[in-house]
């Protein structure tokens, strides 16, 4: 290993210099401030904990995205957070009293195995909200509409798309299709790959019954605008009740939102079944054409409290300040107002530096006339005129 090669960071493993890392600090704080005028109050997670507690209700996802370390105090196992919702669950199950509904949000690094794209960072800042205590439509309409409105504050928000789907309509279909455990692992691979040829084949060599094949089939196509509800509605009216409930459950939400935010789009792929294993209701994300990926992403998850003693209805979303930054159509401008002092022990500049920062301006004064400064940092320079000490643009 060179010398180059050793000061290398793990594939995956960015860090953030100047000046973009005072943009994503400048938007951490903006956007915390907008959760707190929602209601939302800040939680700081640990980084660490036990394992059996970081990966309790769980996917398998989020568990092979899981570092593992041994605690040499104890010998047991810890995990290194993925991803922050566990937490605020267990924080709302055990720590806190709360019986009504009550509203988090938060903001600090994860760490992932593996990236979530060739692209994706292994240690984003994840930032997000969580509600807990509401099963209803309100409180993830209120969700959606705080992620909108953090891409809106981040103005990452050209030609936004929602995406809405719910996994209750996949549960009802395959509650009553008699798959094998081996025939519902293979379809749902297929499912999440969008494969029709090979769903067609998949159910053609099937032993399941013509409607079961009809339903299966017909699931991946139903994506598109709010029609895709009504065709749902009509494929599947005499599948189960459930399916029924959760079209009308996200019509009745697309109407919330549509009201809010009548210039978004909706999109709706029934067949969306991220977090499949974790989300229990409606499950959304929002996309820009500039990236490939979701922005934020979120669902219903309201049985992730049960394993800690405490189940509650819950809902959020999160997203990566660190992507955001990098895609807002309105970065800060990178040639902060900077003021150059000369050295002085003048006690009117001193004042005038001190009025300065006090101001919330950067000043920097030189350490020594002979050290040459780098003349592109700096936007003004203080200097003394008729006695009196002033700015001048450089």
């Amino acid at each position: 290993m060179t010398l180059a090669e050793r000061w290398l960071l793990p594939d995956g493993v960015k860090e953030v210099l100047p000046p973009q890392a005072q943009q994503v600090e400048s938007a951490r704080r903006r956007l915390l401030n907008l959760y707190d005028s929602w209601g939302y109050e800040l939680v700081m997670t640990p980084l660490v904990e036990h394992l059996d507690s970081l990966l309790v209700g769980v996917g398998r996802d989020l568990e092979l995205n899981t570092f593992k370390v041994t605690d040499q105090l104890t010998g047991r196992m810890l995990g290194v957070r993925a991803d922050i919702t566990q937490q605020v669950a267990r924080i709302d199950a055990n720590r806190l009293s709360y019986q009504g509904p009550v509203r988090f949000c938060y903001c600090s690094t994860v760490l992932h195995t593996l990236p979530a794209n060739p692209l994706a960072s292994r240690n984003p800042l994840q930032v997000g909200a969580e509600l807990f205590g509401h099963s209803g439509v309100a409180s993830d309409a209120e969700i959606i509409s705080l992620m909108v409105e953090t891409l809106n504050a981040m103005q990452v928000n050209h030609e936004l798309s929602l995406d809405l789907g719910h996994v209750g309509i996949y549960r009802g279909l395959i509650g009553g299709a008699a798959l094998s455990a081996d025939q519902e692992a293979e379809y749902f691979e297929l499912l999440q790959r969008k494969d029709l040829p090979e769903i067609a084949y998949f159910l053609e060599q099937s032993d399941l019954t013509d409607a079961v094949k009809r339903y299966l089939a017909v699931l991946p196509t139903l994506h598109g605008g709010r029609e895709v509800l009504q065709q749902a509605r009509d494929c599947f009216a005499d599948v189960d009740d459930s399916i029924i409930e959760a079209l009308d459950y996200l019509d009745a939400l697309a109407a919330q939102i549509s009201a809010r935010y009548p210039q978004l789009d909706l999109y709706f792929d029934l067949s969306e079944l991220r977090g499949y294993n974790y989300h229990t209701g409606v499950v959304f994300a929002a996309y820009v054409p500039a990236f490939g990926q979701a922005v934020a992403k979120g669902g219903r998850y309201d049985e992730v409290g049960r394993d800690f003693g405490r189940a509650r209805p819950a809902t959020g979303f999160s997203a990566d300040l660190k992507t955001l930054v990098e895609l807002s159509v309105a970065n800060e401008n990178l040639a902060r107002k900077t003021v150059l002092v000369p050295v002085t022990d003048d006690s009117a500049a001193l004042d005038a530096v001190a009025e300065l920062r006090a101001q919330g301006e950067r000043v920097v004064q030189l350490l020594d006339e002979a050290v040459v400064e780098d003349a592109q940092s700096f936007t003004h320079q203080l200097v003394q005129q008729d006695g009196a000490w002033v700015l001048e643009s450089l």
